[in-house]
């Protein structure tokens, strides 16, 4: 087993106790990678994120507890204590996608499972839909091989004649050219907004047929709405 074998072992394993995945990793041409805590470009990143539902558990659980109730932003701060350890013991750069410098996720993760985006603007995967996230990646100054079956080139959007997620949102915010973030959180400040979408989830996101059976459970749902009205 090679080096980056064993690191990819011991890194999912001790990811899995958190409900955290590897959904990837990114090898880079010299000189191109992400700049690593000394200053040096990383010749791997290796994307860590959610399948379903998988974190939030693990995740309530964390903001159960008294001194973590606090928290402004508790998911990204949840992240970071996840994340930040196993990069001091893996000795790699730890990244995350609500720090600056701002490093381009969305593209690591097309690089890396070959994921394109939805109308709604979330990365779509054939396997779990709209239901997955990243919540940080690490950096390596080594070459970190794929273990996993690599890139994947279906994408869901094209082979789906009916587009439901175009015609559910009630104000229109989901097009074809785009999401209009503005109209959908002036939606979620009426009535038929709080009763909606902030309950049971976004409308367009939640008429969405691919994987369905990894659809987050109504709490989280309600969660994330949240987060997106504030």
């Amino acid at each position: 087993m090679s080096g980056g074998s064993v690191i990819v072992s011991e890194l999912r394993a001790a990811l899995a106790p958190h409900g955290v995945f590897i959904r990837g990793i990114i090898s880079f041409d010299e000189g191109e990678g992400p700049l690593l805590a000394d200053g040096m470009p990383a010749r791997s990143v290796i994307l860590l994120g959610n399948i379903g539902g998988s974190i939030w558990e693990p995740f309530s659980r964390w903001r159960q507890a008294s001194e973590n109730s606090g928290h402004t932003d508790p998911l990204d701060e949840w992240s970071k204590a996840i994340i930040k350890p196993l990069a001091s013991a893996f000795e790699a750069t730890a990244y995350f996608p609500s720090d600056p410098p701002w490093q381009p996720f969305q593209r690591w993760a097309m690089q890396a499972e070959g994921l394109k985006a939805s109308p709604l603007g979330i990365l779509i995967h054939p396997d779990y839909g709209l239901w997955h996230g990243y919540r940080g990646a690490l950096g390596f100054a080594g070459t970190i091989e794929e273990d996993g079956p690599g890139r994947i080139a279906a994408h869901p959007c094209d082979h789906c004649a009916e587009k439901p997620c175009l015609t559910a949102c009630p104000v229109d915010a989901i097009t074809s050219v785009g999401f209009d973030v503005a109209a959908c959180r002036s939606h979620l400040q009426t009535d038929a907004g709080k009763t909606g979408c902030m309950i049971g989830g976004c409308l367009a996101r939640n008429a969405c047929p691919v994987g369905s059976a990894y659809r987050y459970s109504p709490a989280q749902l309600a969660f994330h709405m949240a987060a997106l009205r504030s």
